[in-house]
């Protein structure tokens, strides 16, 4: 069972100010943002079914971690990229097709992937990023 001390830290502004949420964080005694902090986010350039763990990149286009990377100044932060792709031909525009809800399926599909992810998260608080990149960032099949 994890013993670590663990603050889950949800934005409650627009998805392109979730940068604004950190300011407590950043003002911790202790507190360093490249093995502390791991953001969860919304990825629809990756399969729906699918995950990837980094430690630093590029926001890809993501307007939440384009806020978090303004407000650190750094590109250098955890992050877990959750797959909800691909977008399909309905939505034109990728943030359409984000801010739709999902069908059943998705939903199943998602549920079926938290256990992974929840090693995932548990593997990078106690072992590290490297070793959680490692362990469960595998490639899926086209």
């Amino acid at each position: 069972m994890l013993r670590e001390r663990v603050a889950i830290i949800k934005p409650t502004t627009y998805m392109n100010r979730s940068g604004n949420a950190l300011g407590p964080l950043l003002d911790t005694e202790g507190f360093t943002v490249s093995s502390d902090m791991l953001v969860l986010v919304d990825e629809f350039q990756l399969p729906l079914g699918t995950f990837r763990i980094r430690s630093r990149g590029s926001a890809g286009g993501h307007n939440g971690l384009s806020s978090i990377e303004s407000r650190l100044g750094s590109q250098d932060y955890a992050r877990l990229r959750i797959g909800v792709g691909p977008v399909t031909d309905e939505f034109p525009d990728p943030a359409d097709f984000v801010l739709s809800p999902f069908e059943q399926d998705e939903v199943d599909t998602l549920a079926e992937l938290l256990p992974a992810m929840a090693e995932a998260v548990e593997c990078w608080i106690t072992d590290g990023i490297e070793v959680a990149m490692n362990r469960y960032n595998r490639r899926v099949e086209a």
